[in-house]
């Protein structure tokens, strides 16, 4: 009977192990480094998030290059007193470095000023917002893993006309994340 149990055991684990060689196997991970230049996208689009605000932002390491571990952006905002509505990534860390103007980010109900060389670090499952305070703004931005950001920001660029809240909240949903709130006010 102990050895029925061990052979069933065995035969169960195989297709778990095999399952593993392939996804192995089929990793998307860049394996040689690639620069992309100051003012360029790395697949040489630039998104426009149309809609939540005028900010353009541009790939500079893609999901595809990293296995989904982790999607950056270069995000210049060209909407002041503008920013994203209060919302969570239940599955995603982000990381933001101000580079140009000054924002104000709200991480839970904490509020904090950010300026040229100011870092912030957002968790996952933490609600959060940022509005830009100055005419222009620049930050990079990171996501950990990728999640769908690069999609969700292809989405917000085919916008033609303002997207109602309903439609704003149904592509965040789409796209991992879940809107809990309206955008900051100063």
């Amino acid at each position: 009977m102990e050895r029925r149990s061990f052979i069933s055991g065995i035969l169960a684990i195989i297709p778990a192990v095999l399952f593993a060689k392939i996804k192995i196997g089929v990793n998307m991970r860049q394996d040689k480094g690639f620069k992309v230049a100051s003012g360029e996208a790395r697949f040489g689009k630039h998104y426009k998030m149309k809609g939540v605000t005028l900010n353009n932002l541009d790939i500079k390491i893609s999901a595809e290059d990293t296995d989904g571990d982790l999607a950056v952006f270069e995000q210049t905002g060209l909407t002041p007193m503008g920013g994203p509505p209060l919302h969570i990534h239940p599955m995603q860390d982000e990381w933001f470095y101000v580079i140009e103007g000054d924002y104000l980010f709200q991480v839970g109900y904490v509020k904090y000023s950010l300026k040229i060389g100011d870092t912030i670090f957002l968790p996952r499952n933490v609600q959060h917002a940022f509005i830009q305070l100055t005419e222009k703004g620049k930050m990079i931005v990171s996501y950990l893993p990728a999640g769908k950001m690069e999609d969700f920001f292809r989405v917000t660029d085919g916008w033609n006309s303002p997207p109602s809240k309903e439609e704003i909240a149904k592509v965040f949903e789409d796209h991992g994340m879940k809107v809990v709130g309206q955008p900051l006010k100063v």
